[in-house]
């Protein structure tokens, strides 16, 4: 299976990294690192994988997102 596209940013309004996987609903971490935030993210995702296997709820295909920019301070 394909793995879900997931989307890592800083945010200065939570002071940390947020990860986010956009084809899971409400599927997202915070860390105090990308590393960490990718590291709790891929632990949620799991967890949202599982659970809609057992209540028997789609899962959403992974969709690819090929966008790379660069943001400035």
């Amino acid at each position: 299976m394909s793995e879900h596209h997931i989307n890592i940013f800083f945010s200065d309004e939570d002071g940390g990294y947020v990860a986010g996987v956009p084809d899971l609903e409400a599927c997202s971490a915070f860390g105090d690192t990308p590393e960490e935030a990718l590291s709790r993210v891929e632990r949620a995702k799991e967890a949202w994988l599982a659970a809609a296997r057992a209540a028997g709820k789609p899962i959403p295909r992974p969709r690819y997102r090929h966008t790379i920019y660069q943001v400035s301070r």
